[in-house]
């Protein structure tokens, strides 16, 4: 059953969030910390026994229930495979918890730093421990979860840019040309690309979410998994020339290829990819606009500027598009 979560995250107040821990007899030693998080809301916790924990409070009505505890029994099992995610925490046998009219999770602190994606051996390991997710990613589908596809992260924010009248009126030809544009060229790679699995996926793999410490990586924040191909856990670590990208790529599937096959067509998509995420995210600072933390954050968006800069953007992915695709050496 799905809980109908009311509120906005102005009423998320510090003691709420210390209350809401304290239900389960964690007990704040007074050190909050807010961080880096705009879909949620993340803090760490310093308790009164025991080391500090991570507490995210979900963006009200985002995700339905279903969907979240499908994420959260993802990662679960992938822990329960040994492989280096941070899991939710089991309290009183669930996982997602309700306070105050706000849905969070607790979580374990795992701390790291940013890996070395130009080294080599970094590399590898992070595409050993990818494998190992997309293994167990393919066993099941998501049912509540939605896919990467045109229609969601293209048509759909495309629809929500020009019915909120966020570009401006003398852009909004250009702009919605260029995008169908790019539109027809996602669906040309997909068509290249021919049969490819759909698997349950991180989703937003970029090396943000994924942190070095002596062991090795550890992947954080499964927040935006979906299913999708297996190539859209991989193209966010690359970077730079297209020569680079090569031997990027080459490092990552070295190590991918240990635990799992890779369909080599997928690459086809890793353009379309690109594109669908940036048609994406500008819609998704529009859907975001209301929330105070946005402006603050993000003051470019919204301007003539950028709209020009994200119609230059889209002219060049659609080019790239009919490029021909990277591949590993």
């Amino acid at each position: 059953m799905t809980i109908k979560i009311e509120g906005h995250f102005r009423d998320l107040t510090p003691d709420t969030v210390l209350d809401a821990l304290a239900l389960f007899d964690l007990h704040s030693d007074g050190r909050l910390l807010a961080l880096n998080s705009y879909e949620n809301r993340v803090y760490q916790i310093g308790l009164e026994e025991g080391a500090p924990v991570i507490a995210k409070f979900y963006r009200p009505e985002r995700w339905s229930d279903e969907a979240i505890l499908e994420e959260h029994a993802f990662v679960l099992a992938l822990a329960e495979q040994e492989i280096p995610v941070v899991a939710p925490s089991l309290i009183h046998g669930r996982t997602l918890h309700t306070h105050a009219g706000y849905r969070f999770a607790v979580f374990p602190r795992q701390g790291g730093r940013a890996p070395e994606l130009d080294d080599s051996v970094t590399l590898e390991w992070i595409g050993r421990f990818i494998g190992r997710i997309h293994a167990v990613g393919a066993l099941q589908p998501f049912c509540a979860r939605p896919r990467i596809d045109v229609e969601s992260f293209g048509e759909e924010p495309l629809a929500y840019l020009l019915e909120h009248g966020f570009i401006p009126a003398d852009l909004v030809e250009a702009y919605r040309s260029v995008v169908l544009q790019c539109f027809d060229g996602v669906r040309r790679c997909y068509d290249r690309a021919g049969e490819v699995a759909t698997i349950r996926l991180h989703g937003d793999c970029h090396a943000g979410n994924v942190l070095w410490t002596d062991v090795g990586p550890h992947f954080v924040d499964f927040d935006d998994s979906r299913m999708g191909p297996a190539i859209q856990d991989l193209w966010m670590l690359l970077s730079g020339e297209r020569a680079d990208m090569v031997r990027q790529l080459s490092d990552v599937l070295a190590g991918y290829e240990d635990f799992v096959d890779f369909n080599p067509r997928e690459l086809y998509l890793i353009e379309a990819l690109r594109t669908l995420r940036l048609i994406h995210y500008s819609a998704w600072l529009a859907r975001r606009w209301e929330d105070p933390a946005f402006p603050a954050a993000f003051p470019w968006f919204n301007t003539q500027r950028y709209w020009q800069d994200r119609i230059l953007e889209l002219r060049e992915q659609a080019a790239l598009m009919d490029e021909p695709p990277l591949w590993p050496t």
